[in-house]
């Protein structure tokens, strides 16, 4: 049976965290369906309000102070202004993870427990809690106390040592991938761990402590690379565009543009050959396996541009498409969302906001066959939530009015 109601339409998440690891782990739950009160900081909010250009345009052309980076990872949450210095806003913190089946957090390590806000202090009042901390480093190590940023983490756990063209070819030097990515696979990591939690504290009833840290996930998701060092002793390096393991995947030159061959087994590397008229090739010793591939990349690599330099982009295309060799185009962003595949799959989605457009936003790649995923609400103005929120808590009028003045709120 088909219900309206997302997966996770019975868990409330306080999401006590900015910039864009954790938060794109309670975008992940809201999108699934949670409740997620995110709680800001008053009059100055998430940082990532204020990182533009660009900024969305509200009715009149004019910039509103929603930043396209906090929009992409931020829909589907009210936000509450809270003063986590302030007794007050102390006190609401903990009536709010009263409720709270989740709280995530990314302060750095030992900051919240100034507060009476640690996960400690939280689990007193809700044993059942999952609180989940991200930071950059984690909760130990000599590094527990560092602020990090995603780029750095890119570079301290080896990601920017693989990315890139080699030296002493244009370009060549260590790049950092061209999105936070380092962020967002936390944020995944983050997810999927509070989720676990969720489902052992279902079996014990009993909630748990969970410790992310960016520096972490970043090593682990070196994964082949790690491995081929392991294995081998030998450090990987740059090598552009040219897959480590696996070959011919690279970026080739047709007569009118640029496009990516993705030969994954030997079987396609047969089909290729076929397509470009050189059955020699699969017969030669030096191509026959991709363990030769590999090892004879220069000479094979070289003989393809050749061949790719014969064809016009879109016949190519055609042709390898049709012989089941995966190749395409290296679209633009803008490309991206003209791309028919991605429409299809209604990928961009527009959603009212309260400035009076309709704010675009990336769409969960998350499909469910039985609770299929609603359109979200847009991410929120600053605060725009309180008064409901402290309302749903039991304060009057008067009380939310008093709370503000004293700048709690």
């Amino acid at each position: 049976m088909t219900t309206n109601k997302g997966p996770l339409a019975h868990v409330k998440v306080l999401d006590l965290s900015r910039i864009l690891a954790a938060p794109w782990a309670s975008q992940i739950l809201a999108d699934l369906g949670a409740e997620v009160i995110k709680v800001e900081r008053p009059g100055m909010g998430d940082d990532t309000r204020t990182w533009g250009p660009p900024f969305l345009k509200d009715a009149e052309g004019k910039d509103t102070k929603e930043a396209g980076y906090y929009l992409a990872v931020n829909r589907g949450k009210r936000s509450i202004t809270v003063s986590l210095e302030k007794p007050e806003g102390q006190k609401i913190i903990k009536e709010l993870a009263k409720r709270a089946d989740i709280v995530l957090e990314n302060y750095k390590a030992g900051t919240l427990a100034r507060y009476g806000l640690d996960e400690a202090s939280l689990r007193k009042v809700n044993p059942r809690l999952i609180y989940c901390s991200v930071t950059g480093f984690g909760q130990t190590g000599p590094r527990r106390d560092q602020p990090a940023y995603d780029f750095l983490i890119q570079a301290m756990g080896g990601l920017m040592s693989v990315t890139g063209e080699k030296n002493g070819r244009p370009g060549g030097g260590p790049q950092k991938v061209g999105i936070p990515i380092v962020d967002l696979m936390t944020g995944m990591y983050t997810a999927v761990s509070v989720l676990a939690a969720l489902a052992r504290r279902n079996e014990t009833g009993v909630g748990d402590a969970i410790d992310i840290a960016m520096l972490d996930v970043q090593v682990a998701t070196l994964s082949n690379q790690a491995m081929n060092y392991l294995v081998s002793g030998k450090v990987p390096q740059r090598n552009g565009n040219a897959h480590p393991n696996i070959q011919p995947q690279d970026v080739y030159g047709c007569a009118d543009g640029d496009v990516i061959l993705v030969v994954g087994n030997d079987a396609q590397f047969a089909k290729l050959c076929e397509v470009f008229g050189r059955p020699d090739w699969i017969a030669d010793e030096r191509f026959a396996t991709n363990a030769q591939r590999v090892r004879n990349i220069g000479e094979l690599s070289a003989m393809l541009r050749d061949a790719f330099a014969q064809w016009e982009r879109e016949k190519l295309i055609a042709a390898l498409d049709k012989a089941g060799v995966p190749c395409g185009p290296i679209n633009t962003v803008a490309e991206v969302f003209e791309e028919p595949q991605v429409k299809a799959r209604e990928m961009l989605r527009y959603v009212p906001h309260p400035s009076g457009v309709d704010a675009p936003q990336v769409a969960s790649p998350m499909r469910f066959a039985d609770s299929p995923l609603q359109t979200q609400t847009a991410p929120p103005l600053l605060g725009q939530h309180s008064d409901d929120i402290l309302s749903e808590l039991g304060y009057s009028t008067a009380g939310i009015h008093a709370l503000r003045e004293a700048g709690a709120i």
